[in-house]
């Protein structure tokens, strides 16, 4: 499976991914998803989302187990950040079917769709349409670097985008989404231990800057005459940097646009995206207030003006406790399992945790000997994501087959 899919979608220069939705390379990526699920005999089926589920049982039914993840990727990303987690769960059904395994609930293995929002800017498009908190309309003004719509964008790919929106119907007939995800950090490699269990994402968002200047000739207008947002931003960055140093949060300004981009022309507009996460909701709100006040102070200074606007927020997702609990019993009570999982907090986003509010969720860790992601220097030793799988399995029979 791993060699079947790590082709798709791969530039050849960076070595890195570039499965954007809705494009060619996402195309191939659900091709190869539905291949696996009729290999295996599963019914395969697109929800109203875009979003892809594999069955085994009867969906109606009622207290399903799903597991899965995502296939996207960000620019030039890493090949196991999604990929893993839905190869997994194909690896995971394999090997309870070797145990010969027999369930009492139904399973599904899904791809959401746009979960790293590369595209079109915000993150877990699919699983957010489904949870209801992405409405139709809001999908609807979703633009890429293009400026194509969202709507566009899948009728091009074949699909309709008349039927986006909430799939409350879908999530009721859920008991438990279980997602396998590389450590997006180094807590795994520092401990020792190949598999964690998740405990919560810190809160997150992103934040736009738009820092309006006057464009001028780079050659003759004075230093002292130039209104110049780029120096604005430059000071921004290094605040955002000490901002997060003095809350012990994260902060990153990743993404930039700019116009009108000429190597000899002062810009008039410089474009900013602000990532910034924390272990909690106060240190979160701290960091942010201090960039954009520093940020307008600077602003104030050098007679650039200044707008700021949220795009998109997840607040702190903690795991449902009894699900996480069964999840560390399962794994706890396995022979030579050692005993006690290690359970870690992330910074990370997941579908899991836009699902959370609806249904319950957890998640399972592969150790990352780097801690590097979102590149393609991201990595997994074969022998952790064996051990992931086999992890997966124990879970996915500990919860259908009881």
């Amino acid at each position: 499976m791993w060699r079947e899919l790590a082709p798709l979608g791969r530039d050849s220069g960076s070595g890195g991914y570039r499965r954007y939705a809705w494009t060619a390379a996402d195309a191939e990526c659900r091709a190869w998803f539905r291949a696996q699920a009729e290999a295996r005999g599963l019914a395969c089926e697109l929800d109203r989302n875009g979003n892809q589920w594999a069955w085994l049982g009867d969906p109606l039914a009622g207290d399903a187990v799903v597991t899965g993840s995502h296939l996207d990727s960000v620019p030039d990303g890493g090949a196991f950040d999604g990929p893993l987690g839905v190869v997994s769960s194909f690896a995971a059904l394999d090997e309870l079917r070797g145990r010969g395994a027999r369930f009492s609930r139904p399973l599904a293995i899904t791809n959401f769709g746009d979960e790293e929002g590369a595209r079109f800017g915000l993150a877990c498009v699919g699983s957010r349409l489904t949870a209801g908190q992405l409405t139709a309309d809001q999908a609807h003004e979703l633009r890429d670097g293009d400026g194509i719509t969202l709507p566009r964008a899948m009728e091009a790919a074949g699909y309709d985008p008349a039927t986006l929106g909430p799939d409350p119907e879908r999530l009721a007939r859920i008991g438990a989404f279980i997602e396998l995800h590389v450590e997006q950090g180094r807590a795994l490699d520092l401990s020792g231990d190949p598999v964690g269990i998740a405990s919560a994402i810190w809160p997150h968002g992103r934040w736009r800057f738009d820092f309006r200047g006057e464009a001028n000739h780079a050659g003759t207008t004075r230093l002292a005459d130039r209104r110049d947002p780029m120096l604005t931003y430059a000071e921004t960055v290094l605040a955002a940097r000490r901002e997060a140093e003095l809350a012990g949060a994260l902060a990153t300004f990743g993404k930039i646009a700019v116009e009108p981009n000429g190597v000899n022309a002062i810009p008039s507009l410089v474009r900013g995206w602000l990532d910034s996460r924390a272990a909690d909701q106060s240190a979160l709100d701290t960091v942010v207030a201090g960039i954009e006040a520093a940020a307008r102070a600077c602003a104030d200074r050098a007679g650039i003006e200044l707008s700021v606007v949220r795009e998109s927020f997840t607040p702190v997702v903690e795991f449902e406790h009894a699900l996480r609990d069964e999840l560390g019993k399962i794994l706890g009570q396995r022979p030579g399992g050692g005993g006690s999982v290690p359970v870690l907090g992330t910074g990370a986003g997941h579908d899991a945790g836009i699902l959370s509010g609806s249904i319950p969720t957890a998640m399972l860790f592969v150790r990352n000997p780097t801690g590097i992601s979102h590149s393609p220097a991201e990595s997994a030793a074969e022998d952790d994501c064996v051990a992931g799988v086999l992890a997966l399995a124990d879970v996915l029979e500990g919860l259908l087959c009881a």
